[in-house]
């Protein structure tokens, strides 16, 4: 396997039915909560009918990605529980399964990024731009996230795969290609720790330094100061889970293009320590319904008091600052 010429191809049983068992049922049974949890979204925001909305729309899509993800790792459950060896020597039944996994968690990504995006420009248009998003501009977005996620993650069912060759092959992730999973992750996973975080800071930084503008006229600040506390508390969530989520896929992936190894010399513990990052994965979809929909109320309700009551008042202390 791999390429490397001391490997044996030994097509034998692997696993133990007691670790795959082990294994199996919580990552199954994450999947199934992760379901509930994202259906519920999604139904909710159809029942109140608030796809009118841009930043829900945004949260439908999550939810609708979050539950591709889920529905993808229990596809990928059932069969590390019937066939526990072929997620090592890797087949043809677990390419389908890897690439659509691979297009549920690249869509989460890019709606991640646009949720941070929408979130700066609703606080930033009423002094800085112009520009206001709308429902237009939110369907948009969902729809080139989409594009993007399902060309970058179909590429191996359009045949940039190692099923029929063992050179570059994926030791963690039989049939996909190291040279493929390194295209897709680094560049990604980079994207999902540094576009939010930019994007929350700089919401930060615009409601501490509206705060110092009210401040300066004499006017109360209390609203700026709950609303920067809500944003900060949400931004350090919203990055933790990310990093918690994908930094071991990542570090998976980083430690699969440097193995040397033989796959039956990484059983057990490289992927018990994968099976692991999958897990992870699944909780941030199970994490992203509490962090964005559960509190966007409240936190919608802030921003909105911000951008609306006050506008003459920021208005004017602009002038007089200037």
């Amino acid at each position: 396997m791999n390429g490397y010429p001391n490997c044996s191809v030994n097509h034998t049983k692997i696993w133990s039915s007691q670790l795959v068992l082990a294994l199996g049922i919580p990552q199954l049974t994450i999947n199934i909560i992760s379901v509930i949890f994202n259906c519920t979204v999604i139904f909710t925001i159809m029942a109140t009918k608030d796809l009118h909305k841009p930043i829900l729309v945004l949260f439908f899509n999550l939810a609708f990605s979050d539950l591709f993800t889920s529905s993808s790792g229990f596809w990928i459950s059932v069969l590390f529980i019937t066939n526990p060896d072929s997620t090592i020597f890797g087949s043809k039944d677990m390419l389908a399964p890897y690439a659509f996994y691979t297009i549920s968690i690249l869509s989460t990504i890019y709606n991640l990024v646009s949720i941070g995006i929408e979130r700066y420009l609703a606080v930033a248009e009423s002094i800085r731009t112009r520009f206001r998003v709308s429902r237009k501009h939110s369907l948009a977005a969902v729809i080139i996230n989409w594009v993007l996620a399902f060309f970058f993650g179909c590429l191996p069912l359009m045949g940039w795969n190692c099923l029929h060759r063992e050179n570059n092959l994926s030791v963690l992730y039989s049939p996909f290609c190291v040279d493929y999973l390194i295209f897709i992750t680094i560049p990604n996973c980079v994207v999902a720790f540094i576009v939010p975080l930019f994007t929350y800071l700089s919401i930060i930084i615009i409601l501490r330094r509206r705060k110092f503008k009210m401040k300066a006229c004499g006017q109360a600040t209390g609203t700026y100061k709950s609303a920067e506390i809500q944003v900060a508390r949400t931004s350090i969530f919203i990055w933790l889970l990310a990093l918690v989520s994908y930094a071991p896929f990542f570090a998976g992936v980083l430690f699969d293009a440097t193995n040397h190894q033989c796959p039956l010399d990484l059983y057990p513990s490289v992927y018990i320590f994968r099976n692991c990052t999958a897990m992870l994965v699944t909780m941030n979809c199970l994490g992203n319904p509490i962090i964005y929909t559960l509190k966007t109320k409240e936190l919608g309700a802030k921003l909105k008091a911000l951008k609306c009551p006050s506008g003459n008042r920021i208005h004017a202390c602009t002038v007089k600052s200037i």
